[in-house]
Order: C-alpha cells, then structure tokens, then sequence
C-alpha cells in the first residue's frame, strides 16, 4: 500500500461539488426537471385531446358499433371483421385512389404556386410588394368549410360566377357543369384547396428568403453569375430546409380534406371524389352508421400517413443541408 502524498490527500478532501447534487441538498430543481414539470399541463391537455380519441378509436375498431349498440352501450367485440371487411370494400381502394391522386395535385401545386409568389413578393422591384403581402394571406384566413360554400358557387352550373366569366369573355357558348364530370370535379376540389392552403407555403419561403444574407447574391453577381444561376444555385438550395418542412406538413394535411369534399361534391358525381377522410366519415356518420368500420378506416388513414410522415423524415429531412 502506497501512502497519499499531502497533495492527493487535499485534492480527496476538496472534492468538486456539482452543480445537480448541490442543488439537491438545497432542495432545488434542475432545468430539466424544472422544465418537464411547467410542460406537465401541455402534455396532460395533449394526453386528453389526442390520445385518448386515437384510443377510444382504436377500440371502436375492434368492436361492432352502430346505433342500437350505442343506444344499448354494449360493443360486442369483433375482432377484426371491421378491418377484413373494409379491404375488401372495392370503394374504400377507390377513396385511397383518388386521396392519393388529391394529395400529389395539391402538394405539388402549393409548392410551385407558393415559392413563385414568394420569390416574386420578396423582390424589392416589385409593385405593390407590400399590399400583396397581406393580400395574399386572405385565403388563409378563410375556414375550410367556408372556403368550400364559396367555391361551390364559382362553378355551380347554373349561376356560376366561373361560367359566367368564361361565356362573357366568348371562351364558351354553353354553361359547363363543372361537377357532374369526375375530371372536372376533381380538379375543382383541388383548386379549392389549393388556393386556401397556398398562403401557408408563401408565409413560410418568403421568411426563409428574407433570412438569406444579401451578401451571397451580391457575391455571385461579382463573380457573374445570372439570375437564373442564383435561383438554383443559391436561392433554392438554401431552401432546401423550409421545402422539406412544408412537404411534410402539407402532404399529412392533404390526406387529412374533408371540408372542401362536403361543400363543393359531397363525393360526386357517384363516387368519383371520394377520399379517405369522405369515406371514413361516410361510413361512420351516414346510414348505416357502421361506427367500428368508420373507426378502422380512420386507424388504417392514421397508418398510412404515419408512414408516410416518417418516409418524408427519412428520405427527404435527412439530406436538407446547406449548400
């Protein structure tokens, strides 16, 4: 055995004291716990709004619901009879069909509509810049159902403003019924949509454009470069990190149309505007109020976009990096 030296033996009596274990012996919190319990309140209220629906949901789906068993309050258990039975429902594949078809259109537009304007707003040459800044954010503001009641006026049949405009500029002799072609329906639905979600998209590049540094374009153009090289050398890459957030955010949305499907087609003509979150409600909510295979298709929807939020995650998040 080796004896201490005098300066091991004050180092193990002086012995540091840190900051957590100090604090313990006052009887203070840490910033983490502190942090936890002020979000006690946020996670609870999330826990009751979002949790226990996802549940009860959940177990609706394995169960027979409809209206006498919810007049008796007893669920006989189903298994998954709710589930065999909506993938063999030839509507439900066409509803996924066509939400896929919806969520492609949309999302691809809002991304091409909403960075055009955004780049064109941001210019300083541009006239008006500032009025069109809080014009553009209207249609933001504007709730879905509402948005959809005032599309369907626009290309109703018969007193539509679309029509009217069209036949008075002599692109058209005759009123086009707009809704009684599954195309054409379709395409109304998503112009609807389109134009109240597009705001959400401009909101977001513009402010990403604002935080780019004007030092960078003003480099490029001593070394030359065009403003078309500048867009998709520099503005584009630099937006890499918004572009992704708002594909993720925008396609789990679009999945999610509902509103504007009940005010403008109501899922005509026939079945042919029919999507997921439709169907769902249609099955739960309408004759025959099959609520167990209402709760199963919202659970297989709940899947489907979860999976499809983590692909976005995986595949597009991760290799966001500035140029």
């Amino acid at each position: 055995m080796t004896p201490g030296t005098g300066t091991d033996r004050a180092e193990s009596s002086v012995r540091p004291d840190h900051g957590p274990r100090r604090a313990r012996r006052r009887g203070e919190l840490s910033a983490g716990r502190l942090a936890f319990l002020l979000n006690v309140p946020t996670l609870a209220g999330l826990v009751l709004v979002l949790a226990y629906p996802i549940c009860f949901a959940g177990y609706l789906s394995f169960h027979e619901v409809s209206i006498r068993h919810l007049r008796a309050g007893e669920f006989p258990f189903a298994g998954l009879a709710n589930f065999s039975r909506l993938f063999q429902d030839e509507v439900f594949w066409l509803s996924l069909r066509h939400t896929v078809v919806f969520v492609v259109a949309s999302v691809v537009l809002e991304l091409v509509i909403g960075l055009a304007i955004a780049l064109t707003i941001s210019d300083e040459r541009v006239w008006l810049s500032r009025i069109t800044r809080v014009l553009i954010l209207i249609p933001w503001a504007v709730p879905p159902v509402v948005n959809g009641l005032l599309w369907s006026f626009i290309v109703n049949a018969q007193y539509g403003y679309l029509n009217r405009a069209l036949h008075k500029l002599g692109l058209i002799t005759d009123y086009i019924n707009w809704l009684g072609h599954p195309r054409l329906a379709t395409a109304a639905v998503i112009v609807a949509y389109v134009w109240r979600t597009t705001p959400f998209n401009i909101l977001l590049y513009h402010a990403a454009i604002q935080g780019i540094p004007a030092q960078i374009y003003e480099a490029a153009a001593v070394d030359g470069a065009s403003s078309w090289q500048s867009l998709w050398r520099l503005t584009l890459p630099l937006l890499r990190p918004v572009i992704a957030v708002t594909l993720i955010l925008r396609t789990t949305f679009s999945f999610m149309v509902f509103d504007e499907i009940l005010a403008i087609t109501q899922g005509g003509p026939g079945n042919d505007t029919w999507v997921a979150a439709w169907y769902t409600y249609r099955m739960a909510f309408q004759p025959p109020f099959n609520i167990g295979l209402g709760a199963a298709s919202a659970w297989v929807l709940a899947v489907i976009v979860g999976l499809v939020a983590i692909a976005y995650v995986k595949l597009v998040y991760r290799r966001v990096e500035y140029a």
